[in-house]
């Protein structure tokens, strides 16, 4: 029992790996780093896009570009395994858009409902469902003080090969 339950928490972190990896993807423009949260099989549901995950990641990361940046905040991820190779999820998702302009950030709010399959060892995505619950706007009200020596919100879009955290 004790290897079972050490094996679970080992594939709920593999898991976890996997959605963080497809948000920072998106919000760094990193198409390769987006495209590893997926299995290239897997499928996306994203309402104005249902077909491949990989080519879903291609398409958003061709047109989050106009963003000044972008900030995909997962929270309360509940993992459920079927067995041993083959897991539900639920991640609960407040995104941020930030635009070029200067001008309000748009802000949507939902869930992803996740299938994850583990192939050789490595987890990754095999279906998702992103659910819409609710967008908004946030008024642009620059904060008080002088910001000029802070680093832009896209000095690491696209991050390229530099490592995590440069």
């Amino acid at each position: 029992m004790e290897e079972f339950y050490l094996g679970d928490i080992a594939s709920r972190e593999a898991i976890r790996e996997a959605a963080f990896r497809y948000a920072r993807g998106v919000d760094r423009l990193d198409l390769e780093l987006m495209q590893s949260a997926y299995w290239p099989d897997a499928t996306d549901d994203h309402g104005r896009f249902v077909g491949n995950g990989w080519e879903f990641a291609e398409r958003v990361v061709g047109t989050h570009d106009r963003w000044l940046t972008t900030m995909h905040c997962n929270m309360q991820h509940s993992i459920e395994f079927d067995d041993r190779n083959h897991a539900r999820g639920e991640i609960y998702n407040i995104t941020y858009l930030v635009p070029r302009d200067g001008g309000d950030w748009s802000v949507w709010l939902g869930r992803y409902l996740d299938r994850y399959e583990q192939r050789d060892g490595e987890w990754r995505i095999v279906h998702r469902i992103c659910v819409h619950e609710a967008t908004t706007t946030i008024a642009h009200a620059p904060m008080v003080g002088d910001m000029s020596n802070f680093r832009t919100g896209e000095i690491d879009r696209p991050r390229g090969d530099r490592p995590l955290g440069m």
